[in-house]
């Protein structure tokens, strides 16, 4: 495999590592199964590209990050106001998204930026003709996920980080020590939402264009690439868990690369995408039942044998 592809790998990777990242927080620390990434990632990519398109790549960063944090509001308000089911609550606001992102990018479903500055042309004009030139993509994208990580890393240990993990464990013993869950849901989500919009604005401008389609499957990209870091990182303290998210997503389009070296139609994809979360999720239980299987068939094993003698 060429030097180029695990370049690209590992930036797409850390692209979509703000998306795991955000699903961290909110699917193994709040214990929300958030449905709209798909819609909320699209969400930052269309608001993204239109207010870069605009002149504004910088501020571009921004508004996506505020959409997001307008989808997860809306979303927690359904889950804690409003009586919705969660991932019911997920699927509705990803089905508005849908119309709201064609709306944003002012009824077409592609914005095209290949004449238009991202922040990823801003450093490579800085690095131009410099030996960093060639990865100055990499470094603007490198500076974004440590900016997200440090926030999460000391977000989780403020007193409403802890009221949110405290959530996710027991919500009744939340609310018997009077801290309120409806608050913590709603700052979770926002966060967490707020992320998966940066990523989609990153992705967006590192693409040089916005499509309606640009976040679809992304939840699932995301829950197997937190899947993938927790066999490693599971029992382990929050910033090595992190880190296995940053390393789960890498291994993820790791694998996406060397499918398409091979050939692979696209189309199969979303296939790999959906065994690797299958794997994921049912490699430790298939793991703890192993001696018991093994037990059994030995012991069919024995009767055959004996009933043979």
């Amino acid at each position: 495999m060429s030097l180029s592809l695990l370049k690209t790998a590992l930036e797409l990777g850390l692209i979509s590592s703000i998306t795991v990242l955000a699903l961290f927080l909110s699917y193994s620390m709040l214990n929300v199964c958030d449905l709209s990434t798909d819609g909320c990632f699209t969400l930052g990519a269309s608001v993204g590209a239109v207010v870069a398109l605009a002149g504004y790549p910088y501020l571009s960063i921004i508004a996506a990050m505020c959409a997001g944090v307008l989808s997860g509001f809306i979303t927690a308000i359904l889950q804690t106001k409003m009586g919705v089911d969660s991932l019911l609550a997920g699927i509705v606001v990803n089905t508005g998204l849908y119309s709201v992102n064609i709306a944003i990018m002012g009824g077409a479903s592609l914005l095209n930026m290949n004449k238009t500055d991202t922040v990823f042309t801003k450093l490579e004009h800085v690095l131009s003709g410099g030996a960093a030139e060639e990865y100055s993509r990499l470094i603007v994208i490198i500076i974004a996920v440590a900016l997200v990580c440090v926030f999460q890393h000391f977000f989780l240990r403020t007193r409403i980080g802890l009221a949110i993990r405290a959530t996710g464990n027991n919500p009744d013993m939340v609310r018997s020590s009077s801290i309120n869950p409806v608050m913590t849901t709603i700052v979770g989500l926002c966060v967490a939402n707020a992320f998966t919009g940066l990523s989609g604005c990153l992705m967006a401008q590192y693409q040089k264009s916005a499509n309606i389609d640009i976040g679809t499957g992304m939840v699932t990209i995301a829950l197997a690439s937190l899947l993938i870091g927790n066999v490693f990182f599971l029992h382990k303290s929050i910033p090595v868990r992190i880190a296995g998210t940053l390393l789960g997503s890498f291994i993820f389009r790791l694998v996406y690369t060397v499918a398409l070296r091979f050939k692979m139609p696209a189309y199969m994809l979303k296939l790999i995408s959906s065994v690797i979360v299958i794997l994921a999720i049912s490699g430790p239980y298939l793991k703890s039942q192993m001696p018991l299987i093994i037990r059994a068939m030995k012991v069919r094993k024995e009767g055959r044998d004996n009933a043979q003698s």
